[in-house]
């Protein structure tokens, strides 16, 4: 099967992800945190130490949760490249 234009960005918005160092801004995390559990169908519920977290998280899980795959990949192609724009 071939990999699509889609998935090749979305790899690469995941790396630059992994790759940056800085901090990110709660709002920021949350909103890649759910896009990706989304583009990649991993529906495991989060698990922290915090409760509050784990309320965030299951928040911004549930306002996804109309998304497709796809869709959760392009918002979080684009959720990637408006951060790294506005950082400049």
């Amino acid at each position: 099967m071939a990999t699509s234009e889609l998935d090749i960005a979305f790899q690469k918005a995941v790396e630059s992800i992994n790759q940056h160092t800085e901090p990110f801004p709660a709002d920021v995390l949350l909103r890649l945190y759910a896009y990706y559990k989304r583009a990649t169908n991993d529906e495991v519920r989060p698990r922290s130490d915090k409760p509050l977290i784990d309320a965030f998280k299951t928040n911004a899980l549930f306002q996804t949760r109309h998304l497709t795959v796809e869709e959760a990949k392009q918002l979080y192609i684009d959720a990637v490249n408006t951060y790294f724009i506005y950082r400049k």
